[in-house]
């Protein structure tokens, strides 16, 4: 009877251990405040978590639930976004400022709490208010449950690589004045790696990221472009990568030996330490798809320092491809494909309830009177809609109390005036030029399909666009250049196994077939994650309605919401 009673405590120590590892809560403090630091022959002021850049990079697993007590000890409004996370009936800690939460005031808290649910691989933070995300962002590793491995051998280490941009002068400001005048903002001055801009910069020569290496061994680098304005090639002197994950979803192996990223997007690669010992440079520099437009056009890099390499070796530098390169930029977005049967796989949904078709591009609005504006200001839209925050509610609050006011349901499923799209004859025509401004919504059935066929225009002049939808993954089914057509575009689609991401980058001058299925209640925003075209309206909006069951309906906000 005692070794009965034994064995059954015993069990049941361990179905509560099973239970406690599979289902754990992840605490983080994060104190958000003005940080001083030395950059670039610069002595300047930066807000920063922790009083780190980059911030503290969070570890959780699948299934874990994640409370973050954010402090904004800043002089600035705030909130934190949690880049990719599905926020599965949760969306009050989704984070876009007035889209899903007032923001965080200054002297002001408060508590992110979210499940990792159905995702393993590379995702991230950041801020979600003004160019403040420049230097306020960290990494998010979700590794599987335990008892639950990767579907590609074991690396020995594991190691983010964060790709960042820097201004020697407060990027809050940066923003202002662009609002203020209509211009461009300011271009940064350097990237980053790991927060590093390293040895091609002045005053740098001691400020490079450094990863020592064992030969034989293969490490897993998480990259993660946290730029503000620009798309990044990546490469690694004499070294191949082998991507197996994009945005937290595994791909098929994919190897190359340059990789590229848009801002938002994150890419893991396997890197084996097969080269003789010795010290080879990693570099990020600035893919630039918008002809005539300026751009950072420097280069980070940091070096890879093999074990025994002599400190003296001069590092081996890849060579990057041109600023301009779009066929390598199309080649390595294009030809990667989801891992069909991997983990959290997920079919392409064949049948399609909400078809739309989004043109994405910039235009001009004009100066508002009695300002420093000088001419037209920039501006940017989507189906001729120049999106609008609101200012009073949130848009989730005015979901949720059915407030009226607040945003409308009425954005377009098409362009309201068909062109071509690609031609840039169009600016002749000024009157197409000049976007209206709204807050336009499109709402969604619970459970429904939408296929989103994102269109660049030639307004103002092509250019490569990320696009990042809150709350959800796109399948990616098909890419091209010039104006998409059905006759002849369908058939390039691929419903086998497409990759699938939160942020796709749409071609310069072309177009992107993207499909989802609307299965979380809530306000889920879809922008260009270029920070400097957000502010000028390049965005919208999903209403999703609540689903039949209390485990499909979004649950009443946190106590603690900030109110604006």
């Amino acid at each position: 009877m005692e070794r009965h009673f034994f064995f059954s405590a015993c069990a049941l120590l361990l179905l509560a251990a099973s239970t406690a590892s599979a289902a754990r809560i992840v605490e983080h403090t994060f104190y958000v405040q003005n940080l001083t630091v030395n950059k670039l022959c610069n002595t300047q002021i930066i807000t920063a978590v922790n009083g780190r850049l980059p911030g503290p990079t969070i570890r959780v697993q699948e299934g874990d639930t994640l409370l973050v007590h954010v402090f904004n000890k800043s002089p600035y409004n705030l909130s934190i976004h949690w880049h990719g996370v599905f926020q599965r009936l949760s969306g009050w800690a989704d984070g876009p400022s007035m889209i899903t939460q007032c923001p965080i005031r200054p002297g002001c808290k408060y508590i992110y709490k979210f499940t990792i649910i159905d995702q393993e691989g590379t995702l991230w933070w950041h801020a979600h208010v003004s160019f403040l995300r420049a230097t306020v962002y960290g990494a998010l590793i979700i590794r599987p449950r335990d008892g639950h491995s990767y579907p590609f051998p074991m690396p020995y280490k594991e190691v983010p690589i964060l790709l960042g941009e820097w201004w020697n002068t407060n990027v809050f400001d940066v923003e202002k004045l662009a609002v203020a005048t209509g211009a461009a903002p300011i271009l940064s001055i350097a990237y980053t790696i790991n927060g590093w801009p390293g040895d091609l910069y002045p005053c740098s020569e001691n400020q490079m990221y450094k990863l020592k290496l064992l030969q034989g061994r293969t490490y897993l680098l998480r990259i993660i472009n946290a730029a503000l304005n620009h798309e990044l090639f990546f490469k690694i002197a004499n070294h191949k990568l082998t991507v197996v994950s994009i945005d937290a979803r595994y791909t098929e192996p994919y190897v190359t030996n340059v990789v590229v990223s848009a801002p938002g997007q994150t890419v893991d690669v396997l890197l084996t330490a097969d080269q003789p010992v010795g010290s080879y440079y990693m570099a990020a520099t600035a893919y630039a798809s918008a002809d005539g437009v300026l751009f950072d056009n420097t280069t980070t890099r940091g070096v890879l320092a093999y074990d025994g390499a002599p400190s003296s070796t001069t590092p081996l530098m890849p060579v990057l491809p041109d600023f301009n390169d779009t066929p390598t930029a199309h080649k390595f977005y294009s030809n990667l494909t989801g891992l069909v049967g991997g983990p959290h796989w997920e079919p392409v949904p064949l049948k399609v309830d909400h078809e739309m078709l989004v043109t994405i591009g910039l235009g001009l609005e004009p100066c508002p009177v009695n300002t420093s504006c000088k001419g037209p200001k920039l501006s940017a839209s989507m189906n001729n809609v120049s999106f609008v925050r609101p200012t009073s509610l949130s848009m989730l609050q005015a979901f949720f109390f059915n407030v009226n006011g607040v945003y409308t349901t009425d954005f377009p499923a098409k362009p309201t005036i068909e062109f071509d799209y690609t031609n840039a004859s169009i600016n002749n025509n000024i009157p197409m030029l000049f976007a209206p401004k709204g807050t336009k919504l499109t709402k969604l059935k619970f459970n429904s399909t939408v296929e989103i066929i994102f269109q660049n225009t030639a307004i103002l002049g092509v250019e490569n666009h990320p696009m990042h939808l809150h709350g959800f993954d796109f399948h990616v089914l098909a890419q091209g250049f010039g104006n998409y057509n059905p006759a002849t575009d369908r058939k390039k689609h691929n419903s086998i196994n497409p990759q699938m991401r939160n942020t796709i980058a749409v071609p310069a001058g072309g177009w992107a077939v993207t499909r989802f299925t609307a299965n979380n209640p809530g306000v889920w925003v879809l922008h260009c994650h270029l920070d400097m075209h957000l502010p000028l309206g390049l965005a919208t909006a999903f209403v999703v309605e609540n689903g039949p069951t209390p485990e499909t309906t979004l649950p009443p906000p946190p106590v603690d919401l900030p109110q604006c």
